[in-house]
Formats: structure tokens, sequence, C-alpha cells
């Protein structure tokens, strides 16, 4: 594997240096061109950020850095996998990774293609800097507001799973604005039963409110929801 590690170790500002390497986030390089990636770890280093290159798709694949906080960095055309190849595998993964295109080699469709599979965005070379880091910093704040959602979630679902089966299914309705008076007869229990059920909600899901708990049913992943007793 060729990961350019000697730029890793060129001098940053100092409020970079500052922060832990794990604090850091990486903005991973991926391009076949050398000359590239040492000028984008260059203007990236400059910026406060942590570049990591690589000269291929299968490079990347191959090390542990996808799961780390950042974005990424892809050209369109290079051996083996493309960029556009490498954002389809990333999505099947379930891998919500920012992506920047910086191609020399792009058009219409390929613009079209990446930005509605979830692209930062689309630029092509030679491109203006300021460009390039306004692109950077809109996918690192991406990666920051996606990481701090997925931890949301799956402290909701840790709290989910602590729920009866019926609880979980006063939880539907309640969730779906249905009356205590509503869900006793949908479920065939009494309504001092489904207030006993919906207090337990609140209590195992940490709630305060009905409205909380829309909230949170609907930052639920649809497949959870649906898996949810009705």
């Amino acid at each position: 594997m060729t990961i350019d590690q000697p730029l890793l170790r060129r001098s940053a500002p100092a409020s970079s240096q500052r922060r832990s390497e794990a604090e850091q986030p990486l903005v991973i390089i991926v391009d076949d061109d050398a000359s590239v990636r040492e000028a984008l770890s260059e203007l990236i280093l400059s910026a406060g950020f942590q570049p990591v290159c690589f000269a291929s798709t299968r490079e990347l694949l191959d090390a542990d850095v996808l799961d780390s906080p950042g974005c990424l960095i892809l050209d369109v055309r290079m051996p083996g996998a493309s960029g556009l190849d490498l954002q389809h595998h990333l999505a099947q993964r379930g891998n919500p990774k920012p992506i920047i295109f910086l191609t020399g080699h792009g058009d219409i469709p390929m613009t079209v293609q990446a930005m509605k599979a979830g692209a930062v965005d689309f630029l092509t070379k030679p491109v203006r800097d300021q460009t390039l880091l306004d692109a950077i910093a809109a996918g690192v704040e991406r990666d920051i507001k996606q990481r701090a959602r997925s931890r949301v979630v799956k402290e909701h679902l840790s709290k989910l799973a602590l729920l009866t089966p019926r609880e979980r299914q006063v939880l539907r309705q309640v969730a779906g604005g249905r009356l205590n008076k509503q869900i006793a007869f949908d479920l065939g229990i009494s309504e001092i039963t489904v207030k006993l059920h919906r207090g337990n909600v609140m209590r195992k899901m940490q709630l305060s409110s009905v409205g909380e708990l829309v909230r949170v049913w609907e930052t639920l992943p649809a497949d959870v929801r649906d898996r949810v007793e009705a």
C-alpha cells in the first residue's frame, strides 16, 4: 500500500498542532497523480485539517480510515475502480462519508450522477484554493452533523430495546396521534392499562412530553419504525 506519509509530517498551523490527531478531521485524498496529492495535502494542512493520501480506491479500501471523522476528495477516473464506483460502494455499505469530486475529466452526466448520490460538490481542475477549502469545510460540517445524528439514534434505539412488545405498540400509537381511548379500543385493553404502558414508555425513554416522544419516533430509521409492533 502506498500512502503519502511524508506529507502528514509537515508543519501544520499552531491551532491544528494544539488539537490531538484523533480530534482532527481527516481529509482523505484519492488521486493517482502524485503531484496533485502533494499539492492538495499542502493546502489542506494550511487550513488546519489532516490529509491522508491514496493513489487508488483499492488502497483506500485496504486501509482503516473510512470510519474516521472528515471527508473524501476523489478523482473520477483512476486505475481500477473509479471515484463514482467508490461512492456507490460506500452507499451500499451504509457509510455516508461526505465526498468532494475533483477531476479534470468531468462532464454533466457525471456531475448529475455524483450530486444525486449525495456528493458535497463536483469540482473540475484547476480549482481555486478557496473554492476547494469551502467544499472541504462543508464536507467536514456535514460529517459532524451526521455523526451527531447517528449518536442520537443509537441512544434512542438502546432505550427502545428496553420496552416490552406491548409498550412498543403503545409507543407507535401515541406517536401516530391516537388518544388513550382509541389505543385501548385498537389493542383490546383498558384505558387505565394504556395509561400505565404509556407512563412506562415515557419513563424508559426518558421523555417528558408527547412532543418529545413524537420527535424521537421520527428520528428512528424507517425500517425500525416498520418493525415496531402495529
